[in-house]
């Protein structure tokens, strides 16, 4: 009755009724309505106060992105000493997500004039050195469960900070944004319970659903900033093929909450991709703020699932400052 064994599946057993039942993220989200609201009708006021304007909404938000991720992977993810360790492969993608972070971080940061270490006085010195060490502690306290998490995790975070720094150019902004998402998406449904999303599998239709939102944003974004509109595909042919990817994506949705399968869900996202690049590319025009309005979404989503309101607000005030609205109208070609 007292084995370790024992103890520990009761436990989990009960977390996991308890995160199914109630999905903590949504929670979040549901009590953090007023902030959203203070965002919609006081968020562009806010940000003009940091420089924010609309030309470069979306550079600054995905550093926001990127930094916000990076603080959430190491100070929320957490260490439990639970861990599939066996057959785990989660240090190896937090350290992943770790790097690609403060990669973005590190390339951007020759935007900013930063302080050098010998023009600061003793004082600043020594608050410096002591937020560095403490920096340090926390990376690699958060993989403890071998003696080389900790090396891990601050090697993927010097080594992408020194190669940002030192590459030609800053890392493209949506781009890095989508990447980072997609892969924190991937590790949330790989292990679920190391990012307090849910329990050992078998998730609620909400959690899943969430995450397919993400994703279909996501894919959303990618087509409409990089496919340009040419009205290439005859029409019947591309009825034809329209309705045999919207089979393949309803497959793939199908499979994917029934299996909560990661193959299968980027499987089913690289179907999207297609069935939006195919509308795109067939189109003739695409409204100018859709792309606007899908990065928006995506900000939104994100801070949902990853229980960050600020990324959230950053959505909000986003979609809000698209030039105007229809929405669907606008999106409907897309399906």
């Amino acid at each position: 009755m007292f084995e370790d064994v024992v103890v520990v599946q009761s436990a989990v057993s009960a977390f996991n009724n308890a995160a199914l039942a109630t999905p903590g993220f949504m929670w979040v989200a549901l009590l953090s309505l007023p902030l959203f609201g203070l965002a919609a009708f006081y968020g562009n006021d806010f940000l003009a106060r940091f420089g924010w304007t609309k030309d470069n909404f979306v550079s600054r938000s995905g550093l926001a992105v990127a930094v916000l991720t990076l603080l959430w992977v190491v100070l929320f993810g957490g260490n439990y000493a639970v861990l599939r360790d066996g057959v785990s492969v989660l240090p190896f993608m937090t350290a992943a997500i770790v790097f690609l972070t403060s990669l973005f971080v590190g390339s951007h940061l020759r935007e900013f004039a930063l302080p050098r270490f010998k023009e600061l006085n003793r004082s600043k010195k020594t608050v410096a050195v002591l937020c560095m060490f403490a920096w340090l502690a926390m990376l690699g306290g958060s993989d403890l469960h071998a003696w080389w998490g900790p090396i891990l995790q601050i090697g993927a975070f010097v080594a992408g900070v020194f190669m940002g720094r030192a590459g030609r150019a800053a890392m493209r902004p949506i781009a890095g944004t989508v990447l980072i998402m997609m892969m924190v998406a991937t590790a949330m449904l790989m292990q679920p319970e190391f990012f307090r999303f849910g329990q050992l599998g078998d998730l609620s239709p909400l959690h899943l659903i969430s995450l397919m939102g993400l994703g279909i944003f996501a894919m959303a974004v990618v087509v409409l900033y990089n496919v340009k509109p040419c009205g290439r595909i005859h029409r019947s042919a591309f009825i034809k093929l329209k309705w045999m990817v919207r089979f393949i994506v309803a497959l793939a949705m199908v499979l994917f909450a029934m299996t909560e399968s990661v193959p299968v869900f980027l499987g089913g996202l690289a179907a999207v991709l297609i069935l939006f690049a195919m509308s795109v590319w067939h189109a003739d025009s695409v409204p100018e703020d859709l792309g606007w309005y899908m990065f928006a979404g995506m900000l939104v989503m994100f801070g949902v699932i990853t229980t960050m309101p600020a990324i959230t607000a950053l959505g909000v005030v986003g979609w809000l400052n698209a030039s105007n609205g229809g929405f669907w109208r606008k999106t409907r070609f897309l399906l």
